[in-house]
């Protein structure tokens, strides 16, 4: 595994990756047959390793395609007592009460609904039935997808009456620019009080690797249109990104996308927070 040099900007304290993964042991935890990816192993231990290092405090484990719906690896890091979790579910479609509340007591507070990956999942479609079954717990839906296919099914996703969560900028190209019809439709979804984004994965909108600095206009942007519905994760460890970072960089990457600190301490601690429902 590659080193992490230590971040140039210290980040505040109970800051938040509101966006990683944990892969493997294979030999303990395997994948679909049919997974579209195999990643190495990347287990808790070197999850903490690396995060310990950036300075994050509470971190939000994404239950990854590869794993279908079994989440035998993220309950078993969740349940470990080791690092402070919340967990963002991918379900059947008929999911039931009693597995949400199951799912609730070991700490989950979202359900994702991926349209990018090639393994089979979550639809649109699914939406409305999830999200009556986990507004009373106060979960959210997570959608990664372009904001293309997000905005073809506008009308449906704005009705949809819990939190919604939009993965990795909304997959925009930055090299369409700001006055993109994407980007455009980006911030007006933001413009909506339950609408949320992830400042995170800069290598699935930019790629002009290592540093990205074509993503930072575009974050100041979105963080002004919606300073207190917007989270930020490293995406750790970037098993479908264009490019490899360095997790050190992703903090520095802070310092342009979020320059005031008060603003910076909202989306790294505060608004996690409320999202995830972290005491």
């Amino acid at each position: 595994m590659r080193d992490v040099h230590p971040p140039r900007i210290k980040l505040p304290a109970g800051s938040c990756d509101c966006h990683a993964h944990i892969f493997g042991p294979q030999a303990k935890f395997p994948y679909l047959p049919d997974a579209a990816y195999i990643p190495p192993d990347q287990t808790l231990e070197d999850y903490i390793r690396v995060h310990k290092a950036l300075g994050v405090e509470r971190g939000v484990l994404v239950q990854p395609s590869v794993y279908g719906t079994d989440h035998s690896a993220m309950i078993a890091a969740m349940t470990s007592g080791k690092f402070n979790f919340r967990g963002v579910a991918v379900t059947a479609p008929d999911v039931t009460k009693k597995q949400i509340e199951e799912f609730h007591a070991i700490g989950f507070r979202g359900i994702r609904i991926n349209l990018a990956s090639k393994n089979r999942g979550l639809s649109i479609d699914d939406a409305p039935r999830l999200a009556e079954l986990i507004k009373p717990l106060g979960w959210h839906l997570q959608f990664y997808a372009p904001v293309s296919a997000i905005t073809a099914v506008e009308e449906k996703f704005t009705a949809l009456p819990v939190n919604l969560v939009i993965d990795h900028f909304g997959v925009i190209d930055c090299a369409a620019g700001m006055d993109s019809p994407n980007f455009k439709a980006l911030l007006r979804l933001l413009s909506r009080p339950n609408v949320w984004m992830k400042l995170s994965g800069p290598y699935h909108v930019s790629k002009q690797a290592p540093l990205a600095p074509d993503v930072a206009p575009f974050a100041r942007r979105i963080v002004d249109t919606a300073p207190d519905r917007l989270v930020w994760g490293t995406d750790w460890p970037h098993p479908t990104g264009q490019w490899m970072p360095n997790d050190g960089d992703l903090v520095d990457m802070l310092a342009e996308w979020i320059p005031d600190e008060e603003v910076r301490k909202r989306i790294l601690v505060d608004n996690p927070a409320r999202l995830y429902d972290f005491a």
